[in-house]
């Protein structure tokens, strides 16, 4: 087996602040944040003189972790951010919640945008998605028992 786990997703932001706020609120949690600079990062991640700060934030239940960088050198590039779900490249991350309706109205202050509907599947799921800081694509999902 060539692989043991999934450490992370990375994700680059320009406000590193508001991010972590919005995705505090959704209920993920900080693990740590850190500067980042030095050739070891550059020799990573293919940029000279590269310097960041990065946060680590973790689901509640500890097994999925998301990096947040935020580049001061050199400055970020516009990847993007509000393409469509069908462009190529990473799209969204989804998260199961306990109350959709609830978890909207606490994402909602801090920017938070359904993109079209919430949707109800059957007796089984109600869904949608969201449009987070930096134009990030966020599925929520509520699962009935």
């Amino acid at each position: 087996m060539a692989i043991k786990s999934m450490h992370h997703v990375g994700i680059t932001v320009t406000d590193l602040a508001s991010t972590v706020a919005f995705f505090t609120e959704l209920g993920l949690e900080l693990e740590g944040e850190a500067h980042m600079e030095g050739a070891f990062v550059d020799g990573v991640i293919g940029l000279d003189g590269s310097r960041s700060r990065i946060a680590m934030m973790r689901t509640p239940d500890d097994r999925y972790r998301v990096e947040f960088s935020e580049f001061e050198t050199p400055r970020s590039i516009d990847g993007s951010s509000h393409a469509p779900i069908n462009a190529l490249g990473l799209r969204h991350i989804a998260f199961v919640v306990d109350d959709l309706d609830d978890t909207l109205a606490r994402l909602r202050p801090h920017g938070a945008e359904v993109v079209r509907n919430v949707e109800t599947y059957q007796d089984v799921l109600k869904t949608c998605y969201v449009r987070g800081p930096e134009g990030i694509l966020i599925e929520l999902g509520e699962y009935f028992s």
